[in-house]
């Protein structure tokens, strides 16, 4: 392990004078620290679709940068040129995974730009890309803490909290998402009992949450998956925070494999189960939960990974969905970078983008 915390190393940057995407391994973590700097698309490409990057925010992030370095090396002297160049570009990157949808949302978000500056020469196309590259990073830094600042407001100093995958600072530019309450409470002095799901077959939260947790003093403990609800019925989870990958309108939130079913156990218990993630993961052009696609990954990752010895038959079927969705009757708070929707979500999410808009149309004048 490095000599420095995990918690001072940035998850995703950009090295524009070596035209490269910088980021932390995470398939390597916890065992080895390494920082990737990638300079090919399709090496932006499998770090995306491999998960050395991964968490929706991160994505977003990535594609950001990444589409920006496709768009660096594009050699056109119009527009008509360069555009049709870029959106190859685009639509490779968002080929990686269909669903965190701030991949796609980064991507389209890069896109407007070139499409709302047809007059501008590619120099200054290049570099208008370049500065919105940064910009989806600074605002993810600054939605991120403000997750976090609404987010405490859920929890007082003691209490215990369960989180499933890792939706901390590893998924995000800084302080996460579901971990941001309580990174930002450890700047603050407070204290709280974590308790990290495995979260099979990938194991994020055994790798990345507990390491993250215990980078910033925070009082670990890794549970499997399916010891979620002993832990509950003992009383030590007062409150449990997920990240989120997309969010349906009318408030169905999709998440690592394995979310639902913590959250119908939390509804049993009496726990409030709260979704944290930034307004770039609510789609509300999809009505549903069961409207989402959801990505299918590799067997090899259920029967061979972590294991010495292949750990399930040969020939045996396999079922291996990334995600799944929490309905939203089961969700007591959506909580955003504009504030915490509640029940009934058709409406309440309505709201959080009516404060965006507003946000955003003070910030112009």
């Amino acid at each position: 392990m490095a000599d420095k915390s995990i918690m001072s190393y940035e998850t995703v940057a950009l090295d524009d004078e070596k035209s490269a995407l910088v980021i932390l391994d995470q398939t390597k973590l916890p065992y080895e620290v390494e920082i990737l700097s990638l300079t090919d698309q399709k090496d932006i490409w499998n770090a995306i679709y491999l998960l050395q990057v991964r968490g929706a925010p991160a994505i977003g992030v990535a594609a950001g940068f990444g589409v920006y370095l496709a768009a660096k090396q594009i050699q056109a002297d119009t527009w008509d040129e360069f555009y049709p160049q870029f959106k190859a570009a685009k639509d490779y990157l968002n080929s990686s995974r269909p669903t965190a949808v701030n991949l796609s949302w980064a991507l389209n978000r890069m896109e407007q730009v070139v499409l709302d500056n047809r007059d501008k020469s590619v120099p200054e196309l290049k570099e208008l890309l370049h500065k919105e590259s940064v910009a989806i990073k600074d605002e993810d830094v600054w939605m991120c803490r403000q997750i976090g600042e609404y987010g405490l407001t859920l929890i007082k100093d003691g209490d215990g909290i369960l989180t499933h995958c890792n939706a901390g600072q590893l998924a995000t530019s800084k302080y996460g998402t579901a971990l941001a309450p309580i990174h930002l409470g450890r700047e603050r002095g407070m204290n709280f009992r974590v308790y990290t799901d495995e979260t099979r077959p990938l194991l994020q939260g055994a790798r990345l949450s507990a390491f993250e947790m215990q980078a910033d003093g925070v009082d670990t403990t890794v549970i499997c998956d399916n010891m979620a609800s002993q832990v509950m019925k003992n009383g030590w989870v007062n409150a449990v925070f997920v990240g989120c990958d997309r969010v349906a309108a009318n408030g169905d939130a999709c998440n690592k494999i394995g979310t639902s079913g913590v959250a119908i156990l939390a509804k049993y218990y009496g726990i409030p189960f709260y979704v944290l993630g930034p307004t770039s993961t609510i789609d509300m052009s999809i009505a549903r939960g069961e409207d989402i696609t959801i990505e299918q990954r590799p067997a090899e990752e259920v029967t061979e990974m972590w294991y010495k010895r292949r750990m399930a038959p040969e020939g045996v079927k396999v079922y291996n969905p990334a995600f799944d969705f929490a309905d939203n009757e089961l969700i007591a708070g959506i909580v955003t970078e504009y504030g915490i929707a509640r029940p009934p979500y058709n409406e309440s999410l309505k709201e959080i983008f009516k404060k965006k808009a507003e946000a955003e149309a003070a910030k112009k004048k």
